[in-house]
């Protein structure tokens, strides 16, 4: 079963976006409410968003299925990532606004949620380090971009009020060498358009803990963007001229990340 599509590039430099599948099996979408059916915390159009990398020779990541069926970045555990915050899970219950993913009594047992990770989870993460391993061998290092979006506004059950419109993860400076956070952040702070905080409410998931290691030239960095930036977070549509504009930031961050 293809779970995901990998497109392999050239230059040291990893695009993962493990959160913009929407696909539903129907056996799974059968146990859930018609709401969740709907795979309304997708970050919609983030591979859209993102086409351009290609062009400067980035790998690009990206599954099929919604983080519904299994979240590609949570840890195959399910350890909290942001403890005494509220968040969701492995194979989450709950939706980002507090309700329910199933029907009563279809959430899935631990069997279920083993198996989903074997079936999903684990080739995505197979393949990530498989291509962080062959980058790193060409290059002497690589850089590991995760690639996120959420609605930015009217989610109290994970924050209060407005999130930025930018929001940069480094496991609070862990996860990425401080040279490279010094270049995203000079490249953030010279841009009019956006607001942007680094490691606030989003410090990076488990794909950006888990394998940044700067110590081996490994570098991995989480953008969060709030979603009112490239498309109406109502209908889910996308909004070609505020993606341009958005793309006009992505490109000279990623370029910065090619800077060794």
């Amino acid at each position: 079963m293809d779970t995901f599509t990998l497109h392999r590039g050239t230059a040291p430099l990893l695009i993962s976006l493990p959160h913009d599948g929407s696909e539903i099996p129907a056996e799974l979408a059968a146990g859930m409410t018609d709401a969740a059916r709907l795979a309304p915390d997708t970050d919609w159009h983030v591979s859209r968003l993102y086409a351009f990398a290609r062009e400067l020779g980035a790998s690009v990541l990206v599954p099929r299925y919604s983080r519904y069926v299994v979240d590609l970045n949570r840890p195959p555990d399910d350890t909290s990532l942001y403890p005494g915050q509220n968040t969701t899970g492995l194979c989450p219950a709950v939706r980002f606004t507090g309700e329910p993913v199933y029907l009563d009594g279809h959430a899935p047992g631990p069997q279920q949620v083993a198996q989903r990770v074997e079936t999903y989870w684990r080739p995505y993460h197979e393949a990530l380090r498989g291509e962080l391993h062959r980058l790193h061998a060409l290059h002497g290092r690589v850089v590991l971009w995760e690639g996120h979006s959420i609605r930015g506004s009217g989610l109290p059950f994970l924050f209060d009020g407005r999130l930025p419109d930018l929001n940069l993860g480094t496991a609070a400076g862990a996860s990425c060498s401080a040279g490279l956070q010094a270049r995203l952040e000079t490249v953030l702070a010279g841009q009019v358009d956006y607001d942007w905080v680094a490691n606030g409410r989003f410090k990076g998931g488990h794909i950006t803990r888990h394998y940044g290691d700067p110590a081996r030239g490994i570098d991995a960095v989480q953008l969060e963007i709030s979603q009112r930036n490239y498309m109406d977070e109502d209908s889910f549509a996308w909004d070609a001229a505020r993606a341009e504009r958005l793309q006009a930031v992505l490109r000279p961050l990623l370029l910065a990340t090619l800077t060794a």
